[in-house]
């Protein structure tokens, strides 16, 4: 259960799928599964969910797959027998919601209200779909209703777009967010995949906003670093910042005051979520150096290594402040 659950968050976006002919869900599951997301929550919307669930789930292992308005146990019964890995319904129902407990099934049940918060934290459920959450005020009534509940993480879903991810995702209390942006029914039936695809890789590039932090020079010792690091600063008109173990020329240029990581130094990508790109990076092959990760006073972790060097750099991770 808790691992589904740590999958989901890391993940980041679930793509919301209703899916009008069966014979389309293999191909979509691959589409976000290339497009770097192989997850989907299939909704219990169309005749066809059920059936799209155990394609999907009997030739694309891989993907996690959930099943989505959920508004009965007939409906839980038959999307887990199918191949369902999760559920989520649109409203906090207590039968569902229970059903789904008793059996260690990880749900996500809809809410609106602090009341259903209440409701779903009775049930030792602590995280919940905000939903529709365009419609109920977006990223300002959640921050407001999610206060009191410092505990329990949201899904918000209704609404989100690739205008508004953004907002969302970076809010701390969002544990992922539900969208059908990329998965449009006309791309579906239509078998635009390809398009899903490319959508899917925006949304990525927009939760995980990976930039250059800064490339970091290995030098021999302190004096050629600060050399090096007043010339650059000078010549490029940029703040020179002396360190104990480097200095910086601007906040992009770190001298470092002896041979560091990698064979000439290092390149910095900054992310908004250090967790969530490497579980991405990870996915797709990239080994992550856990010895190196580095945590703040909090234990958040800030700053990890890739194990491979590129072009004679080491390259680490960094989380934005």
């Amino acid at each position: 259960m808790q691992d589904t659950l740590k999958t989901i968050n890391e993940m980041g976006i679930v793509p919301v799928v209703k899916i009008d002919n069966a014979r389309d869900a293999v191909p979509l599951a691959k589409a976000l599964a290339e497009g770097g997301l192989p997850v989907a929550e299939i909704t219990f919307r169309t005749a066809a969910a059920e059936d799209a669930i155990k394609a999907i789930a009997a030739e694309c292992p891989d993907v996690l797959l959930g099943a989505g308005t959920v508004v009965n146990v007939a409906q839980a019964e038959r999307a887990l027998k199918a191949g369902a890995k999760f559920i989520v319904t649109p409203g906090l129902s207590q039968a569902v919601v229970k059903y789904c407990v008793d059996r260690k099934v990880p749900i996500t049940p809809g809410i609106a209200t602090p009341t259903e918060i209440q409701m779903a934290l009775d049930h030792g459920v602590d995280v919940v779909k905000f939903f529709p959450a365009d419609a109920f005020g977006g990223i300002k009534t959640l921050k407001a209703m999610s206060a009191p509940y410092g505990a329990v993480k949201f899904i918000p879903t209704g609404g989100i777009t690739a205008a508004n991810l953004a907002e969302y995702i970076l809010f701390p209390k969002v544990f992922a967010c539900g969208g059908t942006w990329m998965v449009k029914d006309e791309f579906i039936k239509a078998g635009q995949f390809a398009e899903i695809t490319r959508l899917t890789r925006e949304a990525i590039n927009i939760m995980l906003g990976f930039d250059l932090g800064h490339i970091g020079v290995n030098t021999v010792d302190a004096t050629a670093s600060l050399g090096i690091a007043r010339q650059l600063a000078t010549m490029f008109n940029q703040p020179l910042k002396e360190g104990n173990s480097s200095n910086f020329a601007g906040k992009g240029l770190e001298i470092n005051k002896s041979f560091g990581a990698g064979t000439h130094g290092h390149i910095a990508i900054a992310t908004n979520s250090i967790v969530r790109a490497m579980a991405w990076l990870e996915r797709k092959g990239v080994a992550i150096d856990l010895n190196s990760a580095k945590k703040d006073p909090a234990g958040a972790l800030v700053a990890v290594y890739l194990k491979e060097e590129i072009g004679g750099f080491a390259v680490h991770l960094l989380q934005k402040k």
